[in-house]
């Protein structure tokens, strides 16, 4: 009181006086205050009273306030010059999660911040509007100085705390506190005082409880721990820590969804922080959290595998249905998102309600003072709930989706591991790809449009009430017409159902040719087939892209009548009110208008509706016929024994097995077989008598229809066909089990396979290719037997193992593995080799599936005339006459390891280099526009886009001059009724007209870009090098070719134009309120901008999450390939658990990045709606704060339609664009391989060889070298030598010493680092590859058939009659074989030739080259798998058959090249010798007479036993 005194003498002193300071502070209140303000208290100048500092509503309390206010942001910027550098940087490389009470005090602080700054610029307005004068200022000053501090103040200390000093930010908010709960009691005992409860007072009183909230958080956030930030969402993204985190630790956190409350669900505040990492640095699969634990793969499975059983237990005797156990599954989950969508319709509906009640405002008929801000407000938080409810129906859909979709993938890779025989006759390995790339991913997007089958027809029966209300018994009309666009519907999607299945079975065809295509590139450009294969499956393609037309076109025709029908629906009404006399007015007319904008989004979603619930049910069903397909019938004959005593027993008595489970045509016969534990036991016989199906009969692989099987103890299987998994040597040879360093070394010496790792830049490590391209025939043998030994089983069953090495190494395999590593092992093994089976403690001989003998060596020699028949062929084929003695005693190994020595020392050097197979390649960051050019610029696309664009922005147009007619003229008494509702009508149907040419342009664009893009990559694919297949997984092909093309078909088109649409839509709605309220653009272009920075933040993101979604779909292809592939392997080794858990865990690998992809979607959209909400409701506030008759009520009632249908077309619009942007990445996918660096041309029209070349059959190989990658290391290094015409070379050699490389070449499946090829004078790199490849025969080293029939894998090219491939098939012994099938030539061969033995399919081979008749002929390994009197007859056919031809033998049964001209003997990528057989036999240190040597003492020792 005494300060107050003093200033109270000062003033009287200055009275008197009358002195300028007077004069200036009299003329600053009055500008301030405004003297006549405190006129009530008796003349006293108010702003000298102190006591009036504890009246609220005071000037000097309002000058106070604001002085503090400037204090504390001065005192706030003094903090912020002051923060800690150090710890700035130190947080700044860090991305945090916010904790609940700093979002609590952001949110308080903002809140307060807005509300003082918007009734500061209300009260400014007022002023403006009733005084014409911005006078007095104090009261709106105040508002905004209060407003700013908050935000800079609350906002600043909650969100940057950490970056703030500690010691200045709470002083800071110590000061806060003080100014606010002073002003907080002084507001209360004025209302105690009696004075009447206003807005400021209610702000001071709630402002001090946000400033103990903002207090709080400045001393808990300081005293933050940081070890929470390492429980934080991610790593750090500075790059020094970044290169340290381990990869394989990417998805050891959860994402934050598991955790979140219920806000941070609401607002999808949780996905903040990968939002912002996504802004910072793109995105890798390492930053992507895990999905929770019910959202995984895993989860959902085991609950769909309990749901399916308790059905089974109430019904018994009925098989429980998939689509309800899986509905039971999710039915809560189902349940609460379909609540969110009756609120988000409910919502929606009350828009026209409150359009007609504005109008009625406008008009001055309110019922209540400040209606109108009642109505604004209301408005706000009904589009703010509506967004809410609809975010959380989207997400949740979504969610119940992915679970389906991953339940389902995990359930088609779990039977695709039972699948029967017969079953995988009728599933192929492409159309199982089919059913997890497309099919389940179909299903997935059902949920989502699920509720908006009920939705829409909910939303439709409110609006008819609403427009029963608004137009009365004309709403009968528009009952009506939605009644016949329904039925016309009706047989539309009877017949988009049909197509669509036929669409899917064409899909299905496709990419089975496809797959097997792919699968045998290497074949193909051997046997230059690939034009006719690629015309094949272009000709597959015509037959999809008609039913696709049909489809799209039936889509079209649904998209015309739904989108129409709004016009429709108002022609026939606003008819009817004309015809029924309803009076029209702004309000019923607009409420009618509003009413449809509002439903025509979700009738416009029917055909998108109806086409996906028809896609989902052809998958569903599709999926369900394969899920009930027969599987393996294990009767459990595979048991263990607790004491061991009988591990490796095996018990067969009176069995009969039949592949194709029929008991009057069994495969095997009467098979009986009593085989103890540790013994040896051989299989021989012919091809086709049943070696390998005997062994796929203990395996339980073929289904017993008579007689017993009983077998203890644990399976190593090693198949005749090698099956090697994408991935390190080391991880194929542990097969999932435990690393033990001395089992593991052993292993290697056992299987023979230490040098070839030593020859490998990465040893072990080395990362092997898709079915081991990038390993010779032998090496794949090898690592599968090691596999086999080191898991340690019981009993080994070997399939011809030894067929791929040569003799050396099956010497050593045979004494090392066989004899001494398994010699406590029961041992099945099936071979060709008579030289081993002295050594055996019994030999089934087998011949047209019966075991004719069961005995020893001896026993069967004297015994059994079919065997000595065997063994007397054997020797035949070694040759009768006895070679000349070499003194080969003092012949070693060492030459050998010494040049592997040099040479692996050579290699160490590249140790560093790259693996062979790379990460899958991807788009990294924004690529803008290119994908969509490229879609666009397909067959001039762009002409049809453009189009499309222009007719809907017509019908846009043609909308707004509808309302804006009839905005304008609806209470124009000079506008008769008839002449309002026919203008009205005629724009409409001309409308309507530029919607039909939109949709047949966007089907002839999406027709013509799927054509295009696909020609182009087929073509690309079949023109790339063997090196792109060896170094790229069949999945990533497989995965763009199904699912990456089924999007670029079925959805890229339409969702193209709708995005396009929408947007012109949104537009065009904020363009209509702009120019009816041009006061809104004050709040619509800042909004706008943000509503772009929003978008812009998200794609950061989103587009690397999608492309990663991408990716991590191919491991899931990748890894289902090659189950399918090696199920059988799986099966033996009893790994299907542990590769089952795999495929769960790649399954939810892909998963997370799609959750948080479509999470990110709904963060976006939600925060739109809010903008958008904002625009509408500013748009309406100007309609009631200005005066009324500024708007006629037409025009208001125009505004708040498009207003009110603003939000709805944002959503629409932004979702439309997301959704592009999404499936956008399925072409830039495409056109990754679109482009691939292509092989030499095939034809080169100026150098063309003679029609009869070669003529003589002459090969000059000079200084040959061969590297597989630019980056490789030499693996033919300077060969030189020449096969004259006519000569036949043998081409010998250890197992990995480039025998096969160097035939490869011979075709250009690698084109020559040096050197040259000349066959009759012409370098063969100098003329077209189909020239080169049709004019060679070839017996590749792997057999291969294609699915079809007998003749068309004679003879794809139809190039011979029935008569010469009979002919053919005699000389090959397949005659009888294809004689006993039913259809003969026609009899079926399968995928990959499964129903023929490997026997079989390598004489299949040998028929095509007979057919072919070509001068040069090339054998690679042409006769491992076939028994040596088979070998004897086609041996003998070769010479007579090919007696003038020059033919290329690549052999390891050192017999097949005894009668050659000449032999090559290649070690290590270099020629050693070239001479005559007998000559380096003669030669002392020749490799080819070490070989022979090798040989014969297996012949020798078979003699003397």
């Amino acid at each position: 009181m005494a300060f107050g005194k003093l200033f109270s003498a000062i003033h009287s002193s200055n009275q008197k006086g009358n002195s300028p300071v007077l004069r200036k502070m009299e003329e600053f209140w009055r500008i301030f205050c405004e003297e006549s303000s405190c006129s009530k208290r008796g003349g006293k100048h108010c702003s000298y009273d102190f006591e009036l500092l504890k009246d609220p509503s005071t000037c000097i309390n309002h000058l106070m306030i604001i002085c503090l206010n400037v204090l504390l942001l001065i005192l706030l910027l003094f903090t912020v010059i002051l923060k800690s550098s150090t710890k700035t940087f130190h947080v700044s490389s860090q991305v945090r999660r916010f904790s609940n009470l700093q979002v609590a005090s952001a949110i308080v602080s903002g809140c307060l911040g807005l509300v003082h700054l918007c009734l500061g610029i209300w009260i400014l307005e007022e002023k403006l509007k009733k005084n014409h004068s911005v006078f007095p200022l104090h009261w709106w000053i105040l508002e905004l100085s209060q407003g700013i501090t908050w935000l800079c103040v609350g906002l600043t200390v909650s969100l940057k705390l950490r970056e703030l000093s500690k010691p200045w930010s709470r002083i800071v908010s110590i000061f806060f506190v003080l100014i606010s709960g002073i002003f907080c009691f002084i507001s209360i005992f004025s209302v105690i005082g009696g004075r009447e409860v206003s807005l400021k007072i209610a702000l001071d009183a709630l402002s001090f409880p946000g400033a103990i909230l903002l207090f709080t958080w400045s001393y808990k956030g300081g005293t933050y721990d940081e070890r929470n930030i390492n429980e934080s969402l991610y790593a750090p993204l500075n790059g020094e820590s970044t290169d340290d985190i381990d990869k394989t630790s990417s998805a050891n956190y959860v994402t934050p969804f598991a955790k979140a409350g219920f806000f941070s669900k609401m607002s999808f505040w949780w996905l903040n922080p990968l939002m912002k990492m996504g802004k910072e640095k793109a995105i890798r699969e390492e930053d992507i959290p895990q999905l929770q634990e019910e959202d995984r793969a895993e989860t959902c499975y085991l609950l769909f595998l309990d749901q399916m059983n308790r059905q089974k237990q109430k019904e018994p005797s009925s098989q429980p249905s998939v689509f309800w156990t899986i509905v039971m599954c999710h039915w809560k989950d189902i349940f609460i998102s379909g609540f969110f969508a009756l609120l988000k319709v409910l919502t929606i509906s009350a828009g026209p309600l409150l359009l007609n009640s504005f109008i009625l405002v406008a008009e001055g008929k309110e019922s209540l003072k400040y209606e109108g801000y009642i109505l604004a407000i209301t408005l706000f938080f009904t589009k703010i709930l509506e967004s809410l409810s609809q975010r959380q129906w989207y997400f949740r859909s979504r969610l119940i989706g992915l679970r389906v979709r991953s339940l389902l993938t995990a359930a088609v890779y779990k039977k695709q591991l039972r699948l029967s025989n017969a079953s995988r006759l009728m599933h192929s390995g492409g159309e199982i790809m089919n059913y997890v790339t497309v099919d389940a991913y179909r299903i997935g997007e059902f949920p989502f449009w699920f509720h908006q089958t009920w939705t829409t027809s909910v939303q439709l029966c409110i609006a008819l009430v609403i427009l029963f209300h608004a137009v009365g018994l004309a709403t009968i009309a528009s009952l009506v017409v939605i009644v016949l666009t329904v039925l016309c519907n009706t047989p539309l999607a009877k017949l988009q159902h049909r197509f669509q299945t036929k669409l899917m079975v064409a899909q299905d065809e496709r990419l089975k040719a496809s797959s097997e295509a792919l699968v045998n590139m290497k074949v193909l450009k051997l046997y230059a087939w690939e034009t006719h294969f690629k015309n094949t499956i272009e000709s597959l393609r015509k037959v999809e892209l008609k039913c696709l037309t049909s489809v799209q076109l039936r889509k079209a025709y649904n998209v015309f009548l739904f989108w129409s029908s709004p016009v429709l629906v108002s022609a026939a009404t606003f008819g009817a009110c004309y015809f029924l006399k309803v009076p029209l007015h702004a309000n019923n007319v607009f409420t009618f208008v509003a009413t449809l904008r509002l439903v025509q989004d979700p009738i416009r979603t029917i055909p998108d509706v109806i086409g996906v619930v028809i896609q989902a049910k052809v998958a569903f069903a599709r999926i369900v016929k394969f899920l009930e397909a027969p599987e393996l019938q294990s009767a459990n004959v595979r048991k263990k024994s607790s004491n061991g005593i009988f591990n490796g027993y095996i018990h067969i008595n009176a069995a009969d097995f039949s592949w194709e489970d029929n008991d009057s045509k069994p495969t095997l016969r009467n098979i009986n077989l009593d085989v103890k534990p540790g013994q040896k036991v051989a299989i021989c016989g012919e091809v086709g008598s049943g070696k390998s199906t005997l062994l796929a009969a203990i395996l339980e692989e073929v289904p017993k229809t008579h007689g017993t099987i009983e077998v203890h103890g644990k399976f190593a299987y090693v198949s005749q066909t090698a099956w090697i998994q994408t991935g390190t040597i080391r991880e194929n040879i542990l097969f999932g089990s435990a690393m033990y360093s001395q089992r593991y070394q052993e292993t290697l010496e056992r299987s023979s396979l230490v040098k070839d790792l030593e020859l490998f830049p990465f040893g072990d490590l080395t990362e092997i290719g898709e079915r081991g391209v990038n390993l010779s025939g032998g090496q794949k043998q090898r690592i599968q037997l090691a596999r086999a030994l080191y898991q340690n089983a019981d009993i080994y069953l070997l399939d011809d193992p030894f067929s791929a090495v040569d003799a050396h190494t099956a010497t050593n395999l045979f004494n090392e593995y066989v004899m001494e590593a398994l010699g406590e092992k029961t041992v099945m093994l099936v071979t060709h080799q008579v030289d081993f089976l002295p050594a055996f403690d019994s030999i089934l001989l087998m011949c047209d599936g019966e075991i004719l003998e069961s005995a020893s060596y001896q026993s069967l020699l004297y015994s059994s005339q079919d065997f000595q028949n065997l063994v007397n062929a054997h020797k035949e084929t070694a040759g009768s006459e006895r070679l000349p003695d070499v003194t080969s005693s003092h012949i070693h190994v060492n030459p050998t390891k010494e040049i592997s020595k040099s040479y692996s020392e050579k290699q160490i050097k590249d140790k560093k280099g790259d693996q062979l197979i790379k990460q899958e390649e991807r788009e990294i960051g924004d690529t803008g526009l290119k994908p969509y050019l490229q879609y666009l610029n397909q067959n001039k696309g762009y002409l049809y886009f453009c189009a499309a664009s222009l007719m809907h922005l017509s019908f846009v147009i043609g909308q707004v001059l509808q309302n804006t007619w009839m905005a304008a003229n609806v209470d124009n008494p000079h506008v008769s009724t008839l002449k309002l509702i026919v203008v009205y009508l005629l724009i409409g149907v001309v409308s309507t007209f530029l919607l039909l040419v939109r949709s047949l342009s966007m089907v002839a664009l999406g027709i013509q870009s799927s054509k295009s893009l696909f020609s182009q990559l087929l073509s690309s694919l079949f023109r790339a090098p063997m090196s792109f297949y060896d170094s790229t997984p069949l999945g990533r092909i497989l995965s763009r070719v199904s699912s990456d093309l089924s999007i670029v078909d079925l959805d890229v088109p339409f969702s193209l134009m709708f995005a396009v649409g929408a947007t012109i839509n949104c537009y065009t709605n904020l363009a209509v309120l702009a120019v009816v309220t041009w006061q809104v653009l004050f709040v619509s272009v800042p909004m706008v901008y943000i509503a772009i920075r929003l978008q812009r933040y998200y794609f950061a993101s989103a587009k690397e999450l999608m492309r990663l979604n991408g990716t991590t779909k191919s491991y899931v292809a990748n890894h289902l390939a090659e189950s399918v592939a090696g199920a059988m392997t799986i099966r033996a080794f009893e790994e299907e658990d542990r590769f089952f858990v795999k495929n769960l865990d790649l399954i939810d690998f892909n998963a997370s990045p799609f959750f948080h992809n479509f999470a990110a979607n709904e963060w976006l959209i939600q925060r739109l709606e809010t903008v958008s909400a904002f625009v509408l409701v500013s748009a309406a506030l100007c309609m009631v704060v200005l005066p009324p008759g500024t708007f006629s009520s037409g025009f208001i009632g125009m505004a708040i339609s498009y207003g009110l249908s603003l939000n709805a077309s944002l959503v629409f619009s932004i979702q439309n664009q997301c959704t592009i942007a999404n499936y956008i990445i399925s072409v830039e996918r495409l056109n990754q391989y679109m482009y691939i660096p292509s092989e030499a041309p095939e034809v080169i029209e100026g150098n063309r060889p003679p029609v009869n070349w070669p003529v003589v059959g002459k090969v000059e190989i000079n200084n040959l070298q061969i590297r597989y990658r630019p980056d490789s290391p030499l693996v033919l290094r300077g060969i030189s030598c020449t096969f004259e015409g006519g000569h036949k070379i043998g081409v010998v050699g250890r197992t990995g010493s480039g025998k096969s490389t160097l035939i490869g070449a011979l075709f250009r499946l690698v084109e020559p680092a040096g050197g040259k090829i000349i066959v009759d004078g012409i370098d063969i790199c100098t003329i077209g590859l189909h020239d080169l490849r049709s004019r060679f025969g070839v017996i590749p080293q792997d057999p291969t058939l294609f699915d079809g029939t007998v003749r068309y894998n004679m003879d794809p090219l139809s190039q011979h009659s029935d008569q010469e491939i009979w002919e053919v098939l005699g000389k090959c012994q397949l005659r009888e074989a294809v004689q006993e099938k039913e259809g003969g030539l026609d009899s079926s061969v399968v995928e990959a030739g499964s129903n023929w033995s490997m026997g079989q399919r390598q004489l299949f081979c040998l028929g095509r080259a007979l057919l072919r008749r070509s001068l040069i002929l090339v054998l690679d390994e042409a006769t491992a798998s076939i028994d040596n009197a088979t070998d004897l007859i086609l041996q003998k056919t070769i010479r007579s058959e090919f007696a003038d031809c020059t033919v290329v033998t690549v052999a390891h049964r050192i017999p097949t090249v005894m009668d050659c001209t000449k032999v090559l003997s290649i070690s290590d990528g270099m020629l050693v010798e070239y001479d005559e057989p007998m000559t380096l036999m003669k030669r002392e240190g020749s490799l080819f007479g070490q070989l022979v040597k090798e040989y014969w003492s297996h012949l020798q020792s078979a003699e003397s036993c």
